[in-house]
């Protein structure tokens, strides 16, 4: 038996290092592992970009409608070479050179009267891609967080199984003592030990897996709060709450007219209407009205400046380009009929997802029930087969039969807590807030 004393040393000495390095490690609440992610994702950093850009051409589209105005200034020495020449009056030589110094300034200001309409849809295709991108924020946001609190709550997932694994390994190794101690008193044969040293090696193995698996998540946890290395998911008794009967048609309707994606998806539609719109002004006439003042002054009038002024009207109408602008109108209304379509998918795709994870919820939430009644009798029948085979009335068999039962058990209730917390993340972020 030296064989299996050295394995739990090892193992034991390995249990001690990981949890010394786990007291390193920095422990994170979920509000703050959203807001740190919120922080540095891409995603959500692409999307407030959006946000500013489009902010940014909605002044644009509103200052179109606002006169243009420019101002400009220059200088200039003119030199001209010539011929030498006789003064007729003097009759001295005098050179035919020329020079002149001159400079000007001028304010210009333009207005478009009438622009076939374009400016106003414009505008309206500006406030609706504000809209779009205030939604696909809201949206991006809301994924971010349910990713954030999938990683977060797999982290949490994995350190509980990790303690579900370190118990059966306790288990196993108890009832391995138990085995060598009836074989070494002669009432239980060698097989007896055998299996239970085979049951202590997988029980183990189970372990070094989740110790994996929770090394990993961790790992990922930190990535997604721009850290590296590891970080730990803080538990909380409140995650565990199991919500009261939901209003499945309140919440239908909730998504239909609330959720980021299905905002995004009509902003987005609303957007691609107004920009159809906007290309048809190319079939009327443009009307735009420019006023020029300007000051001229040269060396040769002693820079007296001169004031010329200017007031223009001019009409363009663009009779025909080639089909250029058929060519556009095509394109904008073949965009508007994929917005409306998107729009329309986005909408069946919410109201899909959530019949999907309102039943994941309501099954998640009666797996918890039965799962804690399971792991209920499971530990009270490896109490009692425990005690049969101690007065002999059952095998090992019986007894590491139970035995995985219970781990199984404890198992399937970490699983159903946390299957019924991500089917609840998911509803939150299709509905765009928490319940």
């Amino acid at each position: 038996m030296t064989q299996p004393r050295t394995v739990t040393s090892i193992v034991l000495l390995a249990l001690i290092s990981t949890g010394s390095l786990a007291g390193q490690q920095r422990v994170i609440t979920l509000a703050d592992a959203i807001r740190l992610a919120e922080r540095v994702q891409p995603d959500v950093v692409r999307a407030e970009a959006d946000v500013r850009t489009a902010g940014a051409r909605r002044r644009t589209a509103w200052g179109a409608f606002l006169p243009s105005l420019s101002a400009s200034s220059s200088a200039s020495d003119f030199f001209s070479e010539g011929a030498s020449r006789i003064d007729p009056v003097t009759g001295l030589l005098t050179t035919g050179n020329s020079s002149n110094r001159s400079v000007n300034t001028s304010l210009s200001a333009s207005i478009d009267l009438f622009t076939g309409f374009r400016r106003s849809s414009e505008m309206r295709a500006a406030r609706a891609n504000e809209n779009a991108a205030d939604a696909s924020l809201v949206d991006a946001r809301f994924q971010q967080r349910l990713a954030t609190t999938n990683q977060f709550l797999d982290a949490l997932a994995a350190a509980q199984l990790l303690r579900v694994r370190e118990t059966s390994v306790r288990r196993a190794e108890e009832q391995l003592k138990v085995a060598v101690a009836k074989l070494r008193a002669g009432s239980a044969t060698r097989s007896d030990s055998l299996r239970s040293l085979v049951t202590l090696g997988s029980a183990r193995l189970d372990q070094l897996t989740t110790q994996t698996d929770l090394a990993a998540a961790e790992a990922n946890l930190a990535r997604l709060i721009g850290e590296t290395g590891r970080v730990r998911a803080a538990d909380d008794s409140a995650f565990y709450a199991v919500l009261p009967a939901l209003d499945t048609q309140a919440l239908r309707l909730e998504a239909e007219s609330k959720s980021p994606r299905v905002q995004s998806a009509a902003a987005s539609a609303t957007a691609a209407r107004a920009s159809a719109r906007a290309s048809r002004s190319t079939y009327w006439p443009s009307l735009t009205l420019a006023a020029n003042t300007g000051w001229n002054g040269s060396r040769a009038n002693d820079y007296d400046l001169l004031n010329q002024r200017q007031v223009s009207l001019s009409l363009r109408w663009n009779i025909f380009d080639g089909f250029d602008r058929e060519l556009t109108i095509a394109q904008r209304e073949a965009d508007l009929d994929v917005a409306d379509a998107n729009a329309a998918d986005v909408r069946r795709g919410v109201q899909a997802d959530l019949e999907l994870q309102l039943a994941e919820l309501e099954a998640a939430g009666a797996r918890i029930e039965i799962t804690q009644t399971s792991v209920v009798a499971a530990r009270e029948d490896i109490r009692v087969q425990q005690e049969r085979y101690r007065l002999g009335a059952s095998t090992i068999v019986d007894v590491l039969t139970s035995q995985e039962a219970l781990n199984q058990a404890e198992v399937d209730v970490v699983n159903a807590r946390f299957d019924y917390l991500r089917a609840k993340a998911q509803l939150e972020a299709l509905i765009g807030r928490n319940l």
